[in-house]
């Protein structure tokens, strides 16, 4: 994987740059929307491409292994063509769905054993054939198999875990490098540093995942639990050990706040099911602030959902018609939802973008934090 460092601010670690993949180039700082079994809830490809412009996806391991299975992704050629998405894909290992099957997993020195969410069924991830379903899958960014640390975990946990999640990262490197992709083009592999909250482990974790000199780096762990503080701690920390010319990626974040604070704190790809999910929920992210489309304030306000929106919905819909749709218990009133919200999502992290490049990015960040956590 090349990345190219394009800018960075002086005042801040926040920078911006370009990641080629052999499905196209991708601009970071990105938000990456959540496609977890192949779709992003509620939202058209068609959508995802024209309307949001979405540039890289995300494909969850653990639940296209169970459903639809390997074999379907393999006849049809790759996830890319099952989906009918030519653009990048980036899969999660599904550590964090095992971490989050907690009574139905078995940790061990082999692997993860668990049981499908779906029929009970047993199965086992190893670091090796964790890598072969990534292949198979066939996505541009392939993650390692980790254990995601639950965020109040104590230190003695939290360093066991660790020990366990670099085992398992050696030999999903060595399997990765001894194999090869099964559709023509090039896959590239992230470790995940994890360590919970706690500082030596943070770093010695990202010492022992550096030394492999990969194609770049999740940060995992965060967003599970923790303080939002730790996890701005947990960013600063890594900042100075962490190569420029590497895309840092941190795993499940967030709120746009979050995503501002970490740009500035030297992150350069996010995801987060909060656009969709809370947007199937009647929650609106605007630059202005938060709105709940079910409060009544809204039921005879005539204006565009979003004046500032970049996604058509914004300008065609009313806040008194989504408000109408939610309180009906219109499916129609998800989608509108979740479009604005992955829109305004990719829209915040280009104009991230643009005030790197201009060279007044914190300034900007600032003022928009403020502005991001009003309720109207």
């Amino acid at each position: 994987m090349v990345f190219e460092l394009l800018s960075k601010e002086k005042n801040s670690s926040a920078k911006c740059g370009l990641l080629y993949t052999d499905h196209g180039v991708i601009e970071t700082p990105i938000f990456m929307p959540v496609g977890t079994v192949g779709s992003v809830k509620g939202i058209y490809h068609r959508d995802l491409r024209e309307d949001i412009k979405a540039q890289i996806i995300l494909g969850n391991t653990y639940h296209l292994y169970l459903r639809p299975g390997l074999d379907i992704i393999n006849k049809a050629g790759g996830l890319h063509k099952f989906i009918s998405w030519n653009r990048p894909i980036l899969t999660d290992s599904g550590g964090f769905q095992v971490f989050s099957l907690t009574q139905n997993r078995k940790l061990t020195e082999e692997g993860c054993l668990f049981r499908s969410h779906i029929d009970g069924s047993k199965h086992l991830f190893t670091p090796e054939n964790n890598v072969e379903t990534q292949r198979m899958i066939g996505s541009d960014i392939v993650m390692a198999l980790d254990e995601c640390t639950p965020g109040d975990a104590d230190y003695n946990y939290a360093l066991k875990s660790l020990k366990l999640t670099q085992r398992w990262l050696e030999r999903g490197i060595k399997h990765f490098k001894e194999t090869e992709p099964l559709y023509g083009y090039r896959q590239f592999y992230f470790p995940i540093i994890q360590g919970c909250v706690y500082p030596d482990l943070r770093k010695m974790a990202a010492e022992h995942a550096l030394s492999f000199d990969m194609d770049g780096y999740a940060i995992g762990g965060l967003a599970v639990g923790e303080p939002t503080e730790k996890m701005y701690q947990v960013l600063e920390l890594l900042d100075p050990i962490m190569p420029l010319n590497k895309p840092r990626y941190l795993m499940g974040v967030g709120t746009p706040c979050n995503l501002l604070e970490a740009i500035a704190r030297g992150v350069d790809m996010f995801d987060c099911v909060m656009p969709t999910r809370n947007g199937r929920n009647g929650m609106l992210f605007t630059e202005n602030g938060v709105m709940n489309m079910r409060n009544r304030k809204w039921a005879d306000d005539f204006s565009p959902i979003d004046p500032n929106g970049t996604s058509f919905v914004d300008k065609v819909y009313t806040k008194a018609y989504l408000r109408h749709l939610f309180v009906a218990g219109e499916m129609l009133a998800a989608q509108i939802a979740s479009e604005h919200n992955v829109a305004f999502y990719l829209n915040l992290v280009k104009q991230a973008r643009e005030h790197i490049k201009a060279g007044d990015f914190t300034q900007w960040k600032n003022k928009m934090v403020k502005r991001l956590e009003n309720r109207l």
